[in-house]
């Protein structure tokens, strides 16, 4: 719960400052426009740290480096909130970005190292659902305090949360740490960390205004350069920050490409579904809140039944079927309308929810199932870097999808037509998921799920 709680104070962070944008700018006499920046900033810090947390939680124990993670992440907590400018506010969410680098990875990592293969599953259900009710709540939440409170509580609404999350750390979490023999790859740091930046920088700007586009096809061009670099680096270093080594697993390789194609459709529905429930259907931010909010009802309600299904189903057949049921779901969000009722919505986004995060929780477990306590370090460092690229990568493509179905219907501002055909991507991409894990032997994951008792 302690982990938990600190993964849902960075998730609802990430997203809830994007409704409080133009209230800011005012603030700070600022263009809307550039604020996108306060986005980018924090995404690009995350790039930066998060190869090097697995490493640093072995070097100086994982107890000691998650509880100094909230304390940064909370830190730049509160710079955000006394910022009085945009270059203030993004050195603060810098600083934010380092601090949440550092959680995500370390916090799972000492799950992982504490608790036992057949518990897996379990914990991991209480880690997915803040991770999918944090993206799903900001925007609502966020305009919620614009609307009564100041954007400043935005930030200040994290220092309570931290400070209990440091002192509970300090008294539950063991201090777990591997014994550290290879020194730090500090060549390894750059290169990854340019790449995983740029990559990111690129998919967040790329055709949204914020920057000319050349700027963003160089950090492509750059990142994909760095990218190649540090792969060649990598085969040759014994302990690479991020190992490769690890896909020749079956179970981590169909976590990353399955759950990466997974996350790419999935990532995107914090973005379109509030977007078309304001702009296209008229609701408010309050009323468009309320809807979403089904899908983290779905989370919670997953959260019991996940070890059940897989201990019944395994995870290869969980993951198959259960992908098809959640893109499924995902493409019904298509046809949603002005004319459907709010009860029809909340079935769907319900049912949906639970799908998917049944889906985010076997990925989460069987990433772990055949590896050493000596690789989960490196493969926590593998594996969110994914996460938080292909999540942007979900948003770009989403976007992308309604820009594409606008210039078609050529309209200047999207209607619920242009939302029907980036729903209808997005779900596609969420499906390709559910063969990809046939890959994977059907035994993979018996003594994590409980499927072979």
């Amino acid at each position: 719960m302690i982990v938990a709680s600190a993964f849902f104070m960075q998730n609802l962070d990430s997203t809830v400052i994007a409704t409080a944008l133009p209230t800011m700018a005012r603030a700070f006499g600022a263009d809307p426009v550039h604020m996108n920046v306060a986005l980018t900033s924090y995404l690009l810090s995350l790039a930066v740290f998060i190869p090097a947390s697995g490493w640093v939680a072995d070097r100086y124990g994982g107890r000691n480096v998650f509880r100094l993670a909230i304390a940064v992440f909370t830190l730049g907590s509160i710079l955000c909130g006394r910022a009085d400018s945009l270059p203030f506010l993004v050195f603060a969410r810098i600083i934010q970005g380092a601090g949440g680098a550092m959680m995500i990875p370390v916090g799972r990592l000492v799950l992982m190292r504490t608790a036992a293969k057949s518990e897996v599953v379990a914990a991991m259900a209480w880690l997915t659902t803040p991770a999918l009710i944090g993206p799903i709540l900001g925007p609502p939440l966020g305009g919620l305090i614009v609307t009564y409170l100041s954007w400043r509580w935005i930030f200040d609404i994290n220092i309570p949360i931290g400070i209990l999350g440091i002192v509970l750390a300090s008294i539950f979490i063991e201090d777990v740490r591997e014994p550290q023999t290879s020194r730090f790859d500090i060549l390894g740091l750059v290169l990854s960390a340019i790449a995983l930046a740029c990559l990111m920088f690129g998919f967040e700007t790329i055709g949204r205004g914020v920057v000319d586009t050349w700027l963003s096809l160089v950090a492509f061009a750059l990142g994909l350069t760095s990218g190649l670099l540090y792969w060649l680096h990598a085969r040759g270093h014994p302990a690479p920050l991020i190992d490769f080594g690890l896909l020749r697993f079956k179970s981590f390789s169909v976590s990353v490409y399955a759950g990466s194609l997974f996350r790419i459709g999935v990532g995107a529905l914090p973005f379109l579904l509030p977007m078309m429930l304001q702009i296209a259907f008229g609701n408010t931010a309050v009323q468009s809140g309320l809807i979403t909010f089904a899908s983290a009802a779905g989370a919670f309600l997953m959260k019991p039944v996940a070890q059940r299904v897989l201990r019944r189903f395994g995870f290869r057949d969980t993951l198959v079927w259960n992908a098809s049921f959640a893109a499924v779901m995902l493409g019904l969000c298509a046809t949603f309308s002005p004319g459907w009722p709010a009860i029809a919505m909340y079935v769907v986004l319900l049912v949906g929810g639970f799908f998917r995060s049944l889906q985010f929780t076997a990925y989460n477990a069987l990433a772990y199932a055949e590896l050493q306590r000596s690789q989960m370090s490196a493969a926590t460092s593998f594996y969110s870097a994914v996460q938080q690229l292909s999540l942007t990568i979900g948003i770009t493509i989403g976007a992308a999808s309604l820009q594409l179905a606008m210039w078609m219907s050529n309209h200047s501002e999207p209607g619920a037509t242009d939302f029907r055909l980036a729903f209808v991507v997005i779900a596609a991409i969420a499906l390709l998921a559910a063969p990809m894990s046939l890959l994977m032997p059907r035994a993979v994951g018996e003594e994590m799920s409980g499927a072979s008792r």
